[in-house]
């Protein structure tokens, strides 16, 4: 989502005859986006903030969107003073008006439902990934997480202005599709005039006849809204491809209850098996949250047990940390940091293992790949994998122009691939 909201912050201002710039001390206004999942994040935001009030120009603005100026509203204004903006995930469409008077303070973090979605104007030229937000929120209300009081509860966009959104990115240079929401397969919007409700599954059926976009994907997927219609469109649409992430967080049926995720392990697995029965060359990824107040070392090793059945093939891991606004924060049984830190060690150990395997698993294998165009030394170019694995391939192969190319894979670590392009 961060990523979408950088891009029209980023076209919005374009409007207003700004243009990018790398270099700090040259900006006239510096925006920081911002996420606010976890404490450590938070904090860096403020850390970064104060960097930015030393580097830059004494005239320009500088701010914060995103879900820290949610969680901290008015008292980002206390802990640095000289902030000029302050707006909420669903508030940044209003950063015109401190254009229009720099010497005001702007705070708003209201949850305004869609309303961002009609005041942002669209991109001009769409990259080749167009990732298309379809809800805002979520109503799932895990214990451990912030999301819900950042972004409001759940609310899906109209199908037809999804499909507008799609269509126009597909129109304007992209080739993949990405759609998302902090609960994006629980996607459901009621077209009342048509008496007809539609899901993700309708999204992908629409989208994959757009003849210039090639590829399809979305994340992040909760567990119980992978439903049998979203599951068998892995087995009859090629353009979507074999990749989902779909978050456990816990291997402990205990934990998993404590945090309010109202799923069981034998649940997960078998929605695993069914997608797995649906397109057998899809892959699995996972986050994970180690350390939840209460977790035994019974649970833990629960954990390990659930990420040695599925075999993830990338997963992002964490200590838990305690959120303002959560009920988990207020739990008894915090477990010390000294042993999260020796717990998460052990998962990242493993899961780097499996994703190492899967890497080297495909040496040999031919993949149509994306480019995501040059590294930062200008000598190789970026592709990603249909199962988002990074793939380094020397600038001057043959046909290294195309946005889609199929490459063999030659080498590969556990960060990444290597490969050359194929005819």
């Amino acid at each position: 989502m961060n990523v979408y909201d950088g891009q029209r912050i980023a076209a919005m201002l374009e409007k207003h005859d700004f243009e990018q710039t790398d270099k700090i001390e040259e900006a006239d206004i510096i925006i920081l986006n911002t996420c606010a999942v976890r404490e450590k994040a938070t904090n860096k935001v403020f850390s970064a903030l104060g960097r930015v009030r030393r580097a830059k120009k004494p005239d320009a603005l500088f701010g914060i969107v995103g879900c820290v100026a949610r969680e901290a509203g008015a008292t980002a204004f206390q802990r640095i003073p000289d902030l000029n903006f302050v707006l909420g995930p669903q508030s940044y469409h209003k950063l015109p008006e401190i254009l229009k008077n720099p010497e005001t303070k702007l705070l708003n973090i209201d949850l305004t439902g869609l309303e961002k979605f009609d005041e942002l104007p669209r991109m001009e030229k769409s990259p080749a990934v167009a990732y298309i937000p379809i809800q805002e929120g979520c109503n799932h209300c895990c214990t451990y997480c912030i999301v819900p009081y950042t972004r409001g509860r759940e609310l899906s966009r109209p199908f037809k202005e999804v499909l507008h959104d799609t269509k126009h990115a597909a129109n304007t240079g992209a080739i993949e599709i990405c759609f998302l929401g902090q609960n994006v397969n629980g996607y459901k919007y009621t077209d009342e005039a048509k008496g007809k409700t539609y899901r993700l599954s309708d999204l992908i059926k629409e989208t994959a006849k757009l003849n210039n976009i090639k590829r399809i994907r979305f994340t992040s997927s909760y567990p119980t809204e992978m439903t049998d219609d979203l599951i068998d469109m892995f087995r009859t649409e090629p353009k979507l491809l074999p990749f989902l992430n779909m978050p456990i967080q816990s291997g402990s049926q205990n934990v998993l209850t404590r945090m309010n995720r109202p799923y069981t392990l034998n649940l997960y697995i078998d929605i695993v098996d069914k997608l797995k029965s649906a397109r057998p060359d899809i892959q699995i990824s996972s986050d994970f949250i180690v350390g939840f107040p209460g977790e035994t070392d019974s649970d833990f090793e629960q954990t390990m047990e659930i990420a040695k059945r599925i075999k993830y093939i990338n997963s992002y891991s964490f200590k838990y940390s305690p959120r303002p606004h959560t009920a988990a924060a207020l739990m008894k049984d915090q477990i010390p940091e000294s042993i999260k830190a020796e717990r998460l060690a052990k998962l990242d150990s493993y899961l780097n293992e499996l994703q190492r395997s899967f890497n080297e698993s495909c040496i040999g294998k031919t993949m149509e790949c994306l480019c995501e165009g040059p590294d930062k030394t200008g000598k190789h170019l970026v592709y990603r994998t249909p199962y988002m694995q990074q793939c380094i391939v020397n600038a001057t192969s043959p046909n290294c122009e195309k946005q889609l190319a199929n490459i063999r894979i030659t080498a590969a670590n556990k960060a990444s691939l290597r490969g050359e392009i194929v005819d």
